[in-house]
């Protein structure tokens, strides 16, 4: 006699994946404050394998990259849900960028922190910043892109390479005053992003110096208090 098969309900277990992993290792980092000794022990203490580990990312330092690369794609995610968003000019739209990804940063500081001060070399801890580096500058070209398709006279276009490059520098150096911002809800970080911004596309516009002054003179009242 033929048994009836009884059908038993499965659990459901979140899919492994990629965030999930980030989320693992970023909250091994905050709770010993360093880098895990070994991606077996890492697996291991987390109940997933080795396996599941490379299935993303070839080593720590590459998850690293990963998370940086992954702030990006959060921050560019939240902006590409608002319709205001792709009506912006160029200006605003780099504005609302750096605001967002700012504020993503304010929510994991403790971890990013951690990551910038890993090393005593500075530059070594800058190297998790590459892939970040390479999002940031394409993003910077489709909005020089996008002003220069305004422009109809030659000279008045400006160079997408040079744009990208003083984008991404610009980057560094508010993330340098954000690590080092004291201030209540880190407004000093805001008025540096707003007044940055307006003074790089001011000089690509020649439009008044006073932008420039009007940046080292905050820099420099931050700098004394």
């Amino acid at each position: 006699m033929a048994t009836k098969r009884t059908t038993l309900e499965k659990k459901t277990t979140p899919t492994f994946s990629k965030e999930i992993l980030i989320g693992m290792y970023m909250d091994h980092v905050l709770e010993h404050e360093t880098m895990p000794k070994s991606v077996y022990k890492f697996a291991k203490a987390n109940s997933i394998t080795e396996d599941q580990f490379y299935q993303y990312f070839g080593s720590f330092d590459g998850l690293k990259k990963g998370i940086w690369s992954q702030f990006y794609l959060n921050t560019m995610a939240l902006l590409n849900k608002s319709l205001e968003f792709e009506a912006f000019f160029p200006r605003e739209k780099l504005l609302t960028f750096y605001y967002t990804f700012f504020e993503l940063l304010t929510a994991n500081r403790s971890y990013v922190l951690l990551t910038l001060n890993e090393n005593p070399d500075r530059l070594k801890n800058l190297e998790a910043l590459k892939g970040l580096r390479k999002n940031i500058k394409e993003f910077s070209r489709e909005l020089i892109a996008e002003g220069n398709v305004n422009k109809n006279i030659n000279f008045l276009k400006q160079s997408e390479t040079i744009f990208s490059e003083a984008t991404w520098v610009q980057f560094l150096f508010i993330l340098k005053f954000w690590v080092d911002d004291n201030s209540a809800k880190f407004e000093s970080t805001d008025v540096v992003i707003e007044k940055s911004v307006n003074t790089v596309f001011d000089l690509f516009d020649n439009t008044p110096i006073e932008r420039v002054l009007d940046l080292g003179k905050f820099l420099w009242k931050e700098k004394m208090n």
